[in-house]
């Protein structure tokens, strides 16, 4: 009892202060991971920290690889890996994005197309064109002309009134019917479009 009566403060002495001990105590050592742990907790958010930032899936891939390797290279210096692989990833986006800002991406379900048609849209096209130039061949000789004059000369109702004695109105009501009889034969063959 002596012991914790000379360590205690009477209440009676004022200037008397407990004393507390400001040190803390050294925390446990912590363990360290391995770089096999670091990338088993670490590459799926990773791979979502770059996707975010470049937007396609396979560079992203290739950044988090990058930054594992340099990770690898500079082990013994990182303290924090987490942090130094965000960081490294961000850094290596950024200048991805920055080396490559005049790239396109195509996207994965577009495929390159040529502009040309295909051999089966030539095929239905110049089938389509074979059967209307059939049908016009059967039209009235009067229909006939009308078409030829509208489309192959490509003159005006006002003009082709002026070629036939026809009323300006009478040529477009003509060649309103022909077109609808032609376009019904069309399709009644089965042609729906030019394409065939």
């Amino acid at each position: 009892m002596e012991t914790l009566a000379a360590n205690a403060c009477p209440e009676a002495d004022i200037g008397c202060a407990p004393v507390v001990s400001f040190r803390q105590p050294d925390p446990p050592a912590e363990i360290r991971p391995t770089i096999r742990e670091v990338f088993a907790t670490e590459e799926s958010p990773l791979l979502r920290f770059a996707y975010g930032l470049v937007g396609q899936r396979e560079t992203a891939e290739d950044l988090v690889q990058d930054a594992f390797v340099k990770l690898h290279a500079h082990w013994d210096e990182v303290t924090h890996p987490r942090a130094w692989l965000f960081r490294c990833v961000r850094n290596l986006a950024l200048s991805h994005i920055r080396d490559h800002k005049r790239e396109i991406p195509i996207s994965e379900d577009h495929e390159l197309q040529s502009t040309s048609p295909g051999p089966e849209q030539t095929l239905g096209k110049l089938e389509a064109i074979g059967t209307l130039q059939l049908l016009v061949a059967e039209l009235h000789e009067d229909d006939r002309n009308l078409i030829s004059l509208k489309y192959h000369e490509g003159l005006k109702y006002d003009q082709i009134s002026q070629r036939t004695g026809l009323s300006v109105s009478n040529v477009g009501y003509k060649l309103h019917h022909a077109l609808k009889n032609l376009a019904d034969s069309l399709r009644r063959l089965g042609v729906e479009t030019i394409d065939g």
